[in-house]
Parts: C-alpha cells; structure tokens; sequence
C-alpha cells in the first residue's frame, strides 16, 4: 500500500463503517447458520438458505468489499476516489436493504419489504458503480485492473437488476420463467462478474505488492479477462436465448481465465522478494486453493447432471454455493482483512507521528493468536459444513455452524479492537533513544 496516504485516501468514516457491519453481519450469519441446520436436507430454494446467501453475500462479502475497495482504489487506480458522499450513500443503502431482505426471505414476506429492500439494494450498486467508473475515468492512467473492477461493477449492477426483477415478480408475476431459471443467471452474474472479476482485479495489484514482486507483464491478465467475460456473456445468452446447454463450455472458459491468474500469482510467489509469508498471507493462498472447488463442481453439475441421484445432485447445488461464499470468498476475506484494516488504521491514527515519536507497526494493533485461532476454526468449520451436507447429517452441520459462529466472534473481536483503537503515551523519537 505503499501509496496510500492520508492525502489520496478517503476519510476513514468512509471506510471503517463498512468493515464493523460486516463484521456485525458474519456473526449475525453464523448465528443464523445454528437455526438453519434443517434448511440444508431439501432444495436450495428455501427461505432460510436464501436468508444465509444474501447475509454472506450483501452483508458480508460485499459490505466489507465496497469499504475495502473505497480505500484502495486510489493504491490500485492511482487516482482519488470520486465521491465520499456517494460511497456513504452507497453504505447506507447497502446496510438497509441488506437487513430488509434477510428479514423478508427469513419471514418469506414477499411483499413491499421486498421491494423497499430490493429498491434500495439497485441503487446502491448504482452509485457504487458510477463513484468507481467515474475513478477509474479521473485515473491518470487506464491499467488492466481498471478493465476488471469497473467491469465488476457492471455485473453487480446487472445482478441488481436481475434480483429486483425477481423481487417484483414474487408478488406480481409477469416473468415468463420460473424463479428457479432467473435465481442461476442471477448467482452467476454475481459470482463469476462481480467476485470473480473483482477479486482478480484487486488482488493482480495486491498480492504481487504485500510479497515485493515486481510484476510487469500483464498478458495473462489480460486473457483472464477476456476468458472470464466472454464465458460469462456466452452463459448470459445461452441461459435466456440460445438454450443450446452450453454450461459445461461457458465454464471452461471461466475456468482457464481462472488457471492464468493463478499462474500469473505463481509467478509473483516466484518473484517475490519477501519470502516469508504472515497468516493474512496463507489464509489468502487457501482461499486461492479453495476456488479450484467451485471450478470442480460446476463441471460435474453440468456435464453429469442427469446421472446423479436428485438427492445427491441437489446437496452437490448446496456444496456449490457454499464452496463459494462460505469458502473462497469468506477465506480470503479473513486473511485480507488484517493485511488492510490494520494498515488504515494506522494510518489515520499515526501517519502524522511518524519520524517525531516511536510509533507500533500495523501488525503491532491486533491479536495473531486470535487471527491464528480463527483460521483454524474457520478452516474446521467450512470442512465439517461441506461433509454434513454432502452426508445430509443435521449433527456434522451444527458442529460446523458452531465452529463458523466461534470464526466470527474471534474476528469481531479483533476487527473492532483495530476500529477502537486509540493513539496513546507516544515516546518521542530521537537520535539518542533510536536504539532503545
């Protein structure tokens, strides 16, 4: 992060709230994971499973993404952000929209609270994707990351737009489909165009920079990118025109963009000056090694659909999503969390300090046994998760809802310590007591 400053950066009530509503919203989801142990028997179109989703992906994933991201654009842009008056109206719709929803699908009341929280859900992704166009356009220059977060937030902005449409049509029928046809495009959109993409984008800046890798060829991102897209607007219109059932192929087409930015990683490792890897490091490689199990599945849902039992094959759809949210995407946010909250943090609190008294180092403002405990929790409860659902055991899925509720408090604990901490009893800094 090296330039992120003070000068470049938003003010930190643009950024910290999100991270605290996430972290409220990860344990709210393990809390609501310990009721919904029954839920996981039947189809993935049940209320409570489309509670838990929504909580992971809005409340969680995306929260904390749309916080994280306001502080780095201006690192991975190399530009300001464009508005912090949109990214608070961006958070506050976000948060409301977010509870709404999880309330309206827990209580299954698809009425105006529906609509209120699908509305209000639409134009925050609105407003988060013009203050992120208008920043990548104010850029001074236009680099392959720009091409993969402002395409991202394109695709959330369609996958808005899809999951309004569905919200109406519960009350008001007017799609020609079934909801079941509607849900796959929408989670595919998000997951594949806004996660995917975004992830990719941001993380083709970070990782080579946290591990000193100066990379200068992109070639691989780029066919990432086209890869990625052109198997998701080929999946776009096959689902809702072509109907020629060409899954399986859109797939490998996300797939191989998916292997290229794992080489291109690979290569920064390689080249990579700081050999030793802290815990936000290795929980953000295991999430990497968790994607390859979403690729795995979508070809067996696909290509062998009509040979698994229906029983089988519907806890292999749960395994699909859960691999997903609860496994790439919650693992690397747990390690990515504490390689930036800390950073801004200190930033705000001590950037002004620097070089007048002794001041902590970033890593210095949490706990690691709490960060180590809850990689550990967290990897035993995502792994008790996927065999109790594959085993359709009520009692392996408790213990792992139990073990991502003991994930979450350790998290909170250590997120809300960096957001409260305070600047005290500053040593100042001198040739004579450098060495001290």
């Amino acid at each position: 992060m090296r330039t992120a400053t003070i000068s470049n950066s938003p003010a930190k009530w643009v950024v910290l709230p999100h991270y605290a509503f996430a972290a409220l919203a990860f344990l709210a989801l393990g809390v609501l994971l310990l009721f919904s142990t029954d839920a996981f028997g039947g189809h993935y179109f049940h209320p409570k499973l489309l509670t838990l989703t929504h909580v992971a992906v809005l409340g969680w994933a995306t929260m904390l993404i749309f916080g994280a991201l306001y502080q780095l654009l201006p690192v991975v842009l190399e530009g300001k952000l464009y508005s912090e008056r949109l990214a608070i109206y961006t958070f506050g719709l976000l948060g409301t929209g977010t509870i709404l929803l999880a309330y309206a699908f827990w209580n299954f009341e698809v009425g105006w609270v529906m609509h209120v929280a699908a509305c209000c859900l639409f134009v925050s992704f609105l407003l988060f994707t013009i203050n992120v166009v208008q920043t990548a356009r104010r850029a001074p220059k236009w680099l392959v990351e720009a091409d993969f977060i402002v395409t991202s937030a394109i695709w959330l902005l369609m996958t808005g737009l899809v999951g309004l449409l569905m919200a109406v049509n519960f009350s008001m029928p007017f799609l020609p489909e079934e909801h079941v046809h509607y849900l796959k495009l929408h989670a595919h959109m998000g997951m594949a165009g806004w996660f995917l993409l975004l992830i990719i984008g941001v993380g083709s800046k970070l990782i080579p920079m946290f591990l000193l890798a100066h990379m200068k060829e992109t070639k691989k991102l780029n066919w990432a990118y086209n890869l990625i897209n052109g198997g998701l607007v080929l999946f776009v219109f096959d689902h809702m025109v072509l109907r020629m059932g060409l899954l399986a192929f859109c797939a490998a087409l996300v797939a191989g963009g998916v292997v290229l930015f794992l080489l291109y990683v690979q290569e920064a490792r390689k080249a990579a000056l700081r050999k030793e890897t802290d815990l936000g490091m290795k929980q953000t490689f295991v999430a990497l090694g968790l994607l390859v199990l979403p690729l795995v599945l979508v070809f067996v849902v696909s290509g062998s659909g009509q040979r698994i039992a229906p029983q089988l094959l519907s806890s292999i759809y749960l395994v699909y999503g859960i691999t997903v949210f609860l496994g790439f995407v919650t693992a690397l946010i747990l390690g990515q969390t504490f390689k930036t909250l800390p950073f801004i943090v200190w930033m705000h609190a001590y950037e002004d300090h620097v070089g007048r008294f002794k001041t902590p180092l970033p890593k210095d403002l949490y706990s690691h046994q709490l960060q180590r405990w809850q990689n550990t929790s967290y990897l035993l409860g995502f792994l008790l998760l996927v065999a109790g659902v594959l085993l359709r055991q009520q009692e392996i899925i408790l213990a792992g809802a139990i073990a991502f509720t003991l994930t979450a408090v350790l998290y909170m604990i250590n997120v809300f310590s960096l957001l409260l901490h305070k600047v005290h009893d500053l040593k100042p800094f001198t040739y004579g007591n450098a060495s001290t």
